[in-house]
């Protein structure tokens, strides 16, 4: 049996090293006792500025864990290691053949899955892989052009191979520690199984993708890239096949279908052949950027540490007035804004940070719920539409030559005052971003920002600057799946992850890809 406890506190000017002793002060016996420990999650408690705290829970093994137990029931923070459940997959009877569609967080977890449980697996991505796809993101940046196959929307690792790599989410769910281990055997760093809000980095990201993938590989996977679904074959009403790039098909048992929140002309196919989908809320804002030490004082009371990472911050807010939720999302701590866009003539924009999350600015999405009942169409691709037009309307904002539109947030919110300095490549254009918003997304934003700034004194500056526009929050439509995962009008096709409506992140993500190859198993 080893123990666990919570909620120890060290200051700044603390070892780690002093851990043993505050278990030991804390529990009341003699640090001697003490075998062994290790950390297991480490936070930070900001509090009281000027103070901050770096929070741990430890398990320690120790001579007499019983009677230490025992001795201190009454310390809440005290308890047993509960064994961790094993994540065993159940070999298939059958040798099934499933095709896989998109390289994201899903895509990529249903196929190991399925992969290690004996599947006989293809999997297909539009994209690039990894090294090309870097080329071509910054190649476009620098002003080169758009690739419309291979950007930060499309390629190996999908959409979050460009934004920070957070590992975070709200769903509590066992498997989430076997997403993490998996990731460390690819190469992510080891310190994500024990933060309270881990993350890994663009940078790093991209190694463990390779890695990933040469593990696939390892397993039998057929792996195919510069490769778009374009088609569906039926057979007795069953899915038995995807074509290709108009060209080819790809027979299969099963198709788990994992195609990013972005893939349009997707969603267009599926509505083409019938595939039953329904309209779903999502957010549409702008990104907020400040300078990396500024949030640092907000948030800590002090410009720097080497101590504490970079500041990162969550803002919400239910305006009253309208009933809608505005909030901060996707906040990038030390990173940049990126011009992510995938379809020529519009522009939207995200955040990304390397793993060290030093750059010399921070930035966020600032974004307002999105109901069906803002597309005024029964269109259950309206959502896609409604996007598109404000993308369009960023474009134009800009000038056009991929140039996001941009305004100092004073001048937004006062009509005047603030200075334009954004991180955005390839550049940003000063202009008015009242012209590329909905009404009610520029007057949610107004009412929410001396909010913000009253939860966080600073926010509204003369150094923050607005960039146009956030609107690839989430899949803005549904794949409508049973409780098996499977398409209720399309027997055989599983939409998985973010993009079918059913994730928000990679680690949702991932867990929703693995979910469903689990269903796959366990019904074959």
């Amino acid at each position: 049996m080893a123990l666990k406890l919570h909620e120890i506190s060290l200051h700044l000017d603390e070892s780690e090293d002093l851990i043993p002793e505050k278990i030991a002060a804390i529990l009341n016996f003699s640090v001697a006792d003490i075998n062994s420990w290790k950390i297991v999650r480490k936070g930070i408690d900001a509090r009281r500025k000027g103070d901050v705290l770096r929070v741990y829970t430890v398990e320690f093994s120790c001579l007499d864990e019983s009677g230490l137990l025992n001795k201190n029931h009454h310390i809440t923070n005290l308890d047993k290691v509960k064994t961790q459940p094993v994540f065993d997959l159940i070999p298939l009877q059958d040798k099934l053949k499933i095709l896989v569609v998109g390289m994201g967080p899903a895509g990529l977890f249903s196929a190991l899955a399925l992969a290690e449980a004996g599947a006989q697996v293809c999997l297909i991505e539009r994209g690039r892989p990894i090294a090309e796809r870097l080329q071509d993101v910054l190649g476009f940046w620098s002003g080169r052009g758009l690739n419309s196959e291979s950007n930060i929307q499309f390629g190996e690792g999908g959409a979050g191979t460009f934004s920070d790599g957070k590992l975070t989410s709200r769903v509590n769910h066992p498997t989430m520690a076997y997403i993490l281990r998996r990731l460390v055997e690819f190469g992510a760093p080891e310190e994500i199984l024990w933060q309270a809000k881990p993350h890994i980095g663009s940078d790093r990201l991209r190694g463990v993708l390779v890695t990933f993938r040469r593990h696939l590989l390892s397993l039998g996977v057929d792996i195919q890239f510069s490769s778009r679904l374009t088609g569906f074959e039926l057979f007795n009403q069953q899915l038995s096949g995807g074509i290709v790039n108009d060209s080819r098909l790809i027979e299969c048992d099963r198709l788990i279908l994992a195609p990013g929140h972005s893939a349009r002309d997707t969603y267009q196919l599926l509505a083409d052949e019938k595939v039953q989908l329904e309209q779903k809320p999502f957010a549409l804002g702008l990104r907020v950027e400040h300078p990396l030490e500024l949030i640092n004082q907000i948030q800590y009371g002090m410009a720097s540490s080497p101590q504490l990472p970079s500041a990162d911050y969550r803002l919400a807010w239910n305006d009253p007035v309208t009933k809608r939720g505005i909030y901060s999302f996707c906040m990038c701590p030390g990173g940049v804004v990126v011009n992510a866009s995938s379809e020529n003539g519009g522009v939207a924009v995200n955040g990304m940070s390397d793993f060290r999350r030093d750059a010399p600015k921070s930035n966020s999405a600032l974004v307002v719920s999105v109901s069906p009942d803002d597309f005024l169409s029964t269109d259950n691709l309206a959502g896609v539409h409604f996007q598109r037009h404000w993308e369009q309307a960023a474009y134009s904002a800009g000038g056009g030559h991929w140039h996001a539109p941009a305004q100092p947030l004073l001048e937004f919110l006062h009509g005047r005052g603030g200075q334009l300095d954004s991180s955005c490549q390839p550049q940003v254009v000063h202009a008015d971003l009242t012209t590329c918003l909905p009404g009610f997304v520029t007057e949610g934003l107004r009412r929410a920002l001396p909010v913000f700034n009253q939860r966080m004194r600073g926010f509204v500056g003369p150094e923050a600057t607005l960039i146009g526009v956030e609107t690839r929050t989430s899949a803005p439509l549904r794949i409508v799946r049973n409780q098996s995962g499977e398409s209720v009008s399309h027997p055989g096709l599983f939409p998985v992850g973010e993009g079918a409506g059913y994730a928000g992140g990679i680690m949702s993500a991932a867990l929703d890809g693995i979910k469903t190859a689990t269903a796959i198993i366990n019904t074959n």
